[in-house]
């Protein structure tokens, strides 16, 4: 069996800290990884790479190889700036093809049972951005969650005194859902937020 100092089994160790990987799963990926050594070795070379060229846009703080990111020295408008929590939501956006503005990566969202306070996002950076001009709406696209709806609140006081316009993602029921199915707090944002057709 293992033992504790194997490199196998500090390779199981590893695996465990990913997100929603156990033991069996990480033993299962080990495994997977010493039958192709090739395999192998490109996930550890993939890794390094990573490690050594990727890092924050110094714009918008969304993890980029080239600093700007391609979005901050792009042709994109530069007037709009869609605030997201973290650069997964960032990709999100972009896959919808929908926005065409650029972002604004905060790394994470008010927590106060976590330790986590404005001082610790990039909402400096953000109302420093917006301070210099060229910005006439700010997008608020942080999660629907506690934390996300309290990081919302504050941006948005925040940014009321630059006169820039703030809005926020819609919230409401899924395409494809059927009413009876939706919970009660998705139904009630819904019906706030409805428009006129």
């Amino acid at each position: 069996m293992l033992t504790k100092a194997s490199s196998l089994s500090r390779l199981v160790g590893e695996l465990k800290k990913l997100p929603g990987v156990g033991e069996r799963t990480a033993l299962r990926l080990a495994f997977h990884l010493l039958k192709s050594p090739q395999n192998l070795t490109a996930l550890a070379e993939a890794l390094l790479a990573v490690k050594e060229r990727v890092r924050s846009c110094s714009t918008c703080f969304t993890i980029t190889e080239d600093d700007p990111c391609s979005i901050c020295s792009g042709t994109r408008d530069a007037g709009i700036v869609c605030v997201v929590e973290n650069s997964q939501d960032l990709m999100a956006l972009e896959r919808s093809n929908a926005y065409h503005g650029v972002y604004h990566v905060l790394e994470g969202a008010i927590s106060p049972l976590a330790g986590i306070g404005p001082s610790a996002l990039h909402i400096d950076e953000l109302l420093d951005r917006v301070g210099r001009g060229g910005i006439h709406e700010v997008v608020i696209a942080t999660n629907f969650t506690v934390e996300g709806e309290a990081t919302a609140l504050y941006l948005t006081k925040a940014l009321k005194p630059t006169g820039v316009k703030i809005s926020r993602l819609a919230h409401g029921i899924p395409l494809g859902s059927d009413i009876e199915f939706v919970d009660a707090a998705t139904v009630q944002w819904a019906l706030q937020g409805r428009n006129e057709l």
